[in-house]
């Protein structure tokens, strides 16, 4: 008896500690709530990474990041991108190699990266609730998965911008702490010299100061001016490249580079937000759904911006240059996905914070408009992922590979095509750019601007005016272009008879013998 008391208190005893235990342990563990969240992006963002074949875009980003560092520079500035990006893309593959995977993780990491900021951004404006939920929603965000799965530029820049945003909101806090503005300083650099578009940020930035109470308007700190004086000075060396770039507007337009984009219209807007959360634009969906879907979520947006101070950051971060860039479009259309999926980032934070500031009792809204939003980043994701490996540009490529025979020639109708089979092709052929001139008699070939930057240097070898300019003892000509209607190879001159296609990619592969070459003539013409 005696000793079942003893064990009594023992155990009594004993509860305490191991209360105390499990609480410390849950507490660490609870530190870490975010790791889940991370490892969801980063499975998402490496999810059929290497399914799509390389394109275009992808492809000058390589052909960039293959020149030397003071050739990279000039070749930059004739481009519509600054440098860093290709800067950091040429150490990269120097230390990982080029294959898909590779190329692809510098952004699918970044990508990554951008959910933990927002994550972390979240808390700093509002609670660990809304925090996991804008996490959830980040790390679904099929437009941020998309552009974490290219070889471009749009990750990156979301890294440098959620960071920055955070650093500001460290420093209005604290203003004293210079730190935060040095930190700020750095990241808001690293986007200019990402791409032109961070200054939709800057604008947003300063909106934001701006409209802060009276007494609390940090935007008239002789800090604040200073610390923006230091972004223009490191910016300065770039300046002259992008002020050379502006003046040759035209030559960027001739070489297609710029003005390709379809004008805007009424259905462009909500058009654009379903495309950041379904993956298309869906202009095929029952018209009132089509337009009730992006309005609740402006109303989701508006509504939580106009009772939280600091929604209002993330409000504007994500309605001022989605508004800007639609306005500008009306007179030169820049309204595309990518110039904006950074500011899209925006939108699954305020969802969360509208969520998470709903009273207990309609706790059921809030469950309803997370499932619902998260639903449609579902279905995008399938839209996202769904990619038919035997209808991709490589298959095409591949399939002259393994047909080339020596002295081969292969000519691309089109810079997309060349700029994407580039990286694909292991023939020992020069390939050529098909740029026939126009009946007026105008070249067609690209200038020193935009696209052509990449091949300018060689065009001399590269272009090709005429099929008939080929050399005399050419056999065999492999001709890759566009598998719709009309054929921009068409008339072809006499003789040219086709023996076999491979269709891939919207591009389709045709090998041709030319039987009016002197004998003996080649294989296919007897």
């Amino acid at each position: 008896m005696r000793r079942s008391v003893v064990e009594q208190n023992e155990n009594i005893r004993a509860v305490p500690a191991l209360n105390r235990l499990s609480w410390d342990g849950a507490g660490w563990l609870s530190r870490l709530w975010w790791v889940p969240i991370l490892a969801l992006a980063m499975a998402l963002r490496f999810y059929h990474l290497t399914s799509a074949a390389i394109w275009g875009d992808e492809g000058s980003s390589l052909l960039l990041s293959e020149y030397a560092v003071t050739d990279l520079w000039f070749h930059a500035a004739h481009d519509v991108h600054p440098p860093l990006y290709f800067l950091l893309l040429r150490g990269w593959i120097e230390v990982f190699g080029d294959s898909i995977g590779s190329i692809r993780s510098m952004s699918a990491i970044p990508g990554a990266v951008v959910v933990g900021l927002g994550i972390w951004l979240t808390q700093q404006l509002s609670t660990r609730r809304a925090a996991v939920l804008a996490g959830l929603l980040l790390a679904l965000l099929p437009t941020a998965v998309r552009y974490s799965q290219e070889v471009r530029m749009y990750s990156l820049l979301g890294v440098w911008l959620l960071g920055a945003t955070l650093a500001l909101v460290y420093w209005m806090r604290q203003p004293e702490r210079t730190r935060y503005l040095a930190a700020y300083v750095v990241l808001m650099s690293a986007g200019f010299y990402t791409h032109y578009f961070t200054a939709l940020c800057v604008l947003v930035h300063w909106a934001y100061l701006g409209l802060q109470p009276r007494g609390q308007r940090l935007i008239t700190r002789p800090a604040w001016w200073l610390a923006n004086a230091m972004i223009v000075l490191l910016y300065l060396p770039w300046l002259p490249n992008l002020l050379d770039l502006v003046q040759h507007v035209d030559q960027l337009k001739v070489g297609g580079d710029i003005g390709w984009e379809e004008p805007v219209n009424l259905l462009s807007l909500p058009s654009m937000i379903w495309q950041f959360l379904l993956q298309d634009e869906a202009v095929d969906v029952w018209p009132p759904l089509f337009w009730l879907f992006p309005l609740l979520l402006i109303a989701v947006v508006a509504i939580t911006a106009w009772h939280s101070r600091p929604a209002r950051l993330l409000a504007l971060f994500f309605l001022l240059p989605l508004l800007l860039v639609y306005g500008v479009s009306f007179i030169s259309p820049v309204f595309i996905e990518r110039y904006l999926t950074v500011y899209a980032l925006g939108l699954p934070i305020l969802i969360a914070l509208a969520i998470d500031r709903l009273p207990s009792r309609l706790a059921w809204l809030g469950a309803a408009l997370f499932v619902l939003v998260a639903g449609v980043e579902l279905l995008g994701l399938k839209n996202t992922f769904t990619v038919d490996e035997q209808n991709q540009f490589n298959v095409p490529v591949e399939f002259i590979n393994r047909n080339y025979q020596e002295d081969d020639r292969i000519v691309l109708s089109d810079m997309m095509w060349y700029l994407s089979y580039v990286y694909y092709d292991q023939t020992d052929a020069q390939l050529q750019l098909f740029t026939p001139p126009k009946p007026d008699g105008t070249s067609t070939r690209p200038n020193a601007y935009g696209f052509g930057t990449l091949v300018d240097q060689d065009g001399g070898r590269i272009y090709l005016d005429h099929l008939s300019a080929l050399p005399a003892d050419t056999r065999r000509v492999w001709l890759v272009s566009s598998n719709e209607a009309p054929d921009e190879f068409a008339p072809l001159p006499g003789g040219w008879r086709e023996l076999s296609r491979q269709e891939g990619g919207g591009a389709r592969a045709r090998l041709f013998v030319l039987c009016n070459v002197p004998a003996p003539q080649p294989e296919g013409c007897r």
